[in-house]
């Protein structure tokens, strides 16, 4: 056990809980709790939706894709950052005008039934076990590089700390710990980018050059084919990538911290920019770390390739910069674990407890309680999830999480905004196609059943042939939209469509808007 970075840990741990402290202050409402009482700028929004996005997944996910496939590695990563061009054009403005603590309250904003918020809270429920799923992985095989301990106790120790941010502090401490960790770790990586390319005299060509016979893949380093045989299963992971942010409910949840929708669209550009730059400099590690640290060794820590970040920040600045880099990788965990469990909590109390279960008329103080219990229940589950999926690549983790997201809720956001038609069965049938079809092509694929012992969950043949299902199941969600729509009664709720596509783009209903043109 190292003692560096026993120290590091417990100075990050401290600092965020003193960030905690202070943020339990201000959290005395449910808004504050739900959405930091709506009060984050631009900039500081933008941090935090980097914050979310910059997770375990992209960090050592991808850095370890890359090291180990090469260029289909950035498969996974250059869907994910077009996929904020969707978020800003389409979805970022309408949900913080019609929004307010959830996406629930977007499409109820639409459609007053119950219905329709128990399953949009159902699905943010789930897609936030999924997406939590992949930090919790990589936490267990952080801990056990690091301080030899078990890969199911470090996985039980990282709950109960993120639990503690999200108790006391709520999205206030969420949101201040995701600032803060955003700039860690843009320092952090900053610092191994540059002596990476030290290591290539900052001559970026010659990199390229090197790559070309510095693996075990030679040439095919650098071509698409490594993992992804298949041009459809490449394209069908890119598409859920490029679709999926615009509906995940952790990310969405960052519109409604801000006060109106302008801010909001700011707070996308800022963490488009955040997320383009570590992206490019994320690429250039993954190279250095299948250069430096070798496939082979990349593999004996984790074989999905999880832990080449630590392992190339100890070859380029020994156990000091090991120890930062793996504390910072902590950090992100934490911080993305807490935002997740929190987007969920929200769902159940806000959407469950109070507008179904009370009717709307639980005190603030009560579903404050409730969202604490919510926490607890869902960080058990997801650990006791985690305990089964340790193989499995953390980006590859999230990467489903994403396409889960894309299937179910982005055809109902967008159908909501933009389609007079649309009604409560057409919202229904989308979100329950997208969510369980996803679900059931995912446990049929490659991931879950391989003819080779240890590949995948279960021994056996793949019915579903490709790893990732977005080409059947983001299709099928919009389909299930639609034909739920066009075969319900004609005469069933479609809400109020035109009152919807003003407020949308206005942030005002009707009547403020014709009261402004008078």
């Amino acid at each position: 056990m190292d003692v560096k970075v026993v120290t590091l840990f417990t100075l990050i741990v401290a600092v965020t809980l003193l960030i905690t402290y202070y943020a339990s202050q201000k959290t005395n409402s449910a808004s504050s709790f739900y959405t930091a009482g709506g009060g984050l700028t631009g900039w500081q929004n933008g941090f935090a939706i980097a914050g979310d996005f910059m997770s375990a997944s992209s960090f050592l996910g991808l850095i370890g894709a890359i090291s180990l496939v090469g260029y289909d590695g950035i498969f996974l990563m250059y869907g994910a950052l077009v996929s904020y061009l969707v978020v800003l054009l389409l979805v970022a403005e309408p949900l913080r005008n019609l929004g307010k603590y959830t996406l629930a309250d977007m499409i109820v904003e639409r459609f007053q039934a119950r219905k329709v918020r128990g399953v949009t809270a159902f699905n943010a429920l789930t897609i936030s076990i999924f997406y939590m799923l992949a930090q919790l992985v990589a936490a267990g095989d952080l801990f056990k590089l690091l301080l030899n301990i078990r890969y199911e106790i470090s996985v039980v120790l990282v709950g109960l700390v993120m639990l503690i941010y999200v108790i006391f502090g709520g999205m206030t401490a969420t949101s201040w710990v995701q600032i803060t960790k955003a700039f860690l770790l843009l320092g952090s990586t900053f610092v191994i980018f540059v002596m990476v390319m030290a290591k290539f005299d900052f001559n970026f060509l010659r990199v390229f050059e090197e790559m070309q016979t510095a693996t075990p893949l030679k040439e095919a380093y650098l071509a698409p084919g490594a993992k992804y045989a298949n041009g459809l299963d490449a394209f069908s992971l890119t598409l859920g990538l490029i679709l999926g942010t615009a509906g995940l409910p952790h990310v969405l949840s960052r519109f409604l911290t801000v006060p109106n929708a302008k801010v909001a669209r700011k707070s996308v550009v800022y963490s488009i920019w955040i997320i383009g730059l570590f992206y490019v400099m994320v690429i250039f590690l993954g190279f250095a770390a299948a250069k430096f640290v070798g496939a082979q060794d990349i593999v004996a820590a984790n074989p999905a390739g999880n832990m080449a970040a630590p392992l190339l920040a100890k070859i380029l600045g020994g156990d000091l910069l090991f120890a930062v880099v793996s504390a910072v990788a902590f950090a992100t965990i934490l911080a993305v674990v807490a935002g997740i469990v929190i987007t969920g909590a929200t769902a159940f109390s806000h959407d469950f407890y109070n507008e179904i279960v009370k009717g709307g008329k639980a005190t603030e103080k009560e579903q404050i309680r409730m969202a604490r219990f919510a926490s607890i229940g869902i960080t058990v589950l997801s650990i006791i999830l985690a305990l089964f999926v340790q193989k499995m690549n953390v980006a590859f983790l999230a990467s489903l999480a994403l396409t889960v997201a894309a299937s179910s809720n982005l055809p109902v956001i967008l159908y909501t905004v933009y389609w007079r038609r649309f009604n409560i069965t057409g919202a229904i049938t989308g979100m329950l196609v997208g969510l369980i079809g996803t679900i059931l092509l995912v446990a049929l694929s490659p991931n879950v059943w391989s003819p080779e012992q240890g590949k995948a969950l279960f021994v056996g043949e793949p019915i579903f042939p490709l790893a990732s299902p977005g080409i059947v199941s983001i299709p099928l969600g919009f389909l299930g939209a639609y034909l739920g729509t066009v075969f319900s009664a004609r005469k069933e709720q479609i809400g109020n469509f035109e009152e919807i596509l003003v407020k949308s783009n206005t942030g005002s209903d009707i009547k403020g808007v014709s009261h402004h043109g008078v």
